[in-house]
């Protein structure tokens, strides 16, 4: 049976393919340092489940208005004015099953076939796949461990061309935890309005910020850039929600009226009780973030710590979400534990996860060959017994 080109071109994502390797092992038996997915390891706090069980309660199980509920759509809105100083309508924001779903809304809705995507590396995933899903093309631009990982104002003048219509940009990083400085930020602002370039801002990890390092939202430079934006966010990582797939766009309100034609007819709606369990994460206490956000940077500053002991290992400092992003290319070519030798970063996790049952995604994955990306979202206990087994296995 035929299958489309598009879709037999996408790769599996290789931070659930690292993770699907370390069950496999598990199933095996085998005690494995799991480093892998993007998730807080904290259940969702109680006055966030409280909320979804009184929706079931009152009988919120039906279909809700295709792109959110009205109240889910206020709450949006409110609290991006409360955090940000930025006021939006309802009717521009889009609530998705997910900050994924978001995205591909996003591409969807405003790229064609052919159009450029200019997209900082190193990035997510899922980025350059959803692009070329919708036929666009993927303009990569390399950052380095130099500039933080940030993208310059000169690489986006010299990345965009007659045929671009979108640059992707996600401050906190996924997969780095690169913070752009606002000074920064705001230059990449000015050229996005003075080349007409839509920016879709990933910013689902905006509440992860640690010590001496600010966010600043890409919609807060004046009226002319938020009318070039499209801000996608969610509930997954600052309220420990990854598994109640409520996501969101704000965008004006034309690409909105778009996201909603596309939206209607892909999934009816997002999750009801999701949404009103989104309702209170916004609206309700948000002290939860903080707690959680102690006990990452605790683990952060550890990790850190460790890393800059072992030879070799070089990484940009994180500023937000909970990743840590390192270069192990200097181990490259010699006899690591187990007498073996690898000359990438893919088959140093390969060789790392058979060898010392530690598991982390290979950063060919991000576009940026020679690193490698651990995730501190899991208890110290075994990010202290990863580290020692990623010391011994580099000798």
């Amino acid at each position: 049976m035929y299958t489309s080109h598009l879709v037999n071109q996408l790769k599996p994502s290789a931070t659930i393919a690292a993770a699907g390797k370390a069950r496999e092992l598990r199933a095996q038996g085998v005690n494995v340092l799991e480093f892998t997915l993007g998730e807080p390891d904290f259940t969702t706090p109680e006055h966030i489940c409280e909320a979804a069980r009184k929706a079931m309660a009152d009988g919120h199980t039906h279909y809700t208005p295709a792109t959110g509920l009205p109240v889910l759509k206020e709450a949006v809105c409110a609290a991006f004015e409360r955090d940000y100083g930025v006021a939006y309508k309802p009717t521009e924001v889009t609530v998705s099953n997910g900050a994924k779903h978001a995205i591909h809304n996003v591409l969807t809705a405003c790229c064609e076939p052919g159009d450029e995507v200019i997209i900082p590396t190193p990035y997510w995933v899922s980025y350059s796949a959803l692009v070329e899903l919708v036929g666009a093309v993927p303009v990569l631009v390399e950052t380095t461990e130099e500039s933080g990982f940030c993208m310059t104002e000169e690489q986006f003048r010299s990345a965009i061309t007659d045929k671009t219509r979108l640059m992707m940009l996600n401050s906190p990083s996924n997969p780095t935890g690169a913070v752009y400085p606002v000074e920064a930020l705001e230059t990449l602002a000015k050229v996005a309005v003075e080349k007409n370039i839509t920016v879709l801002s990933d910013e689902i990890y905006d509440k992860l910020i640690y010590d001496g390092y600010s966010f600043r939202s890409f919609a807060s430079f004046g009226e002319d850039v938020k009318n070039n934006t499209i801000i996608v966010n969610g509930v997954s990582k600052a309220y420990a929600m990854t598994g109640w797939r409520i996501g969101w766009t704000i965008a004006p309100e034309n690409v909105s009226a778009a996201i909603t034609r596309l939206q209607s007819q892909q999934t009816s709606n997002p999750c009801s009780i999701s949404q009103y369990a989104a309702v209170e994460a916004l609206n309700g206490p948000q002290d939860c973030i903080a707690d959680m956000l102690v006990q990452f940077q605790s683990r952060r500053d550890y990790v850190l710590g460790r890393l800059r002991k072992i030879p070799g290992l070089t990484f940009a400092d994180p500023g937000g979400a909970f990743y840590a992003f390192f270069n192990v290319s200097h181990y490259f070519g010699k006899t690591l534990s187990g007498g073996v030798t690898v000359s990438n970063s893919t088959e140093f996790c390969t060789a790392l996860l058979e060898n010392a049952h530690v598991a982390l995604v290979t950063g060919d994955a991000f576009g940026a060959p020679g690193y490698v990306r651990l995730s501190f979202a899991t208890s110290m206990e075994v990010i202290e017994a990863g580290l020692n087994a990623l010391e011994k296995f580099l000798g």
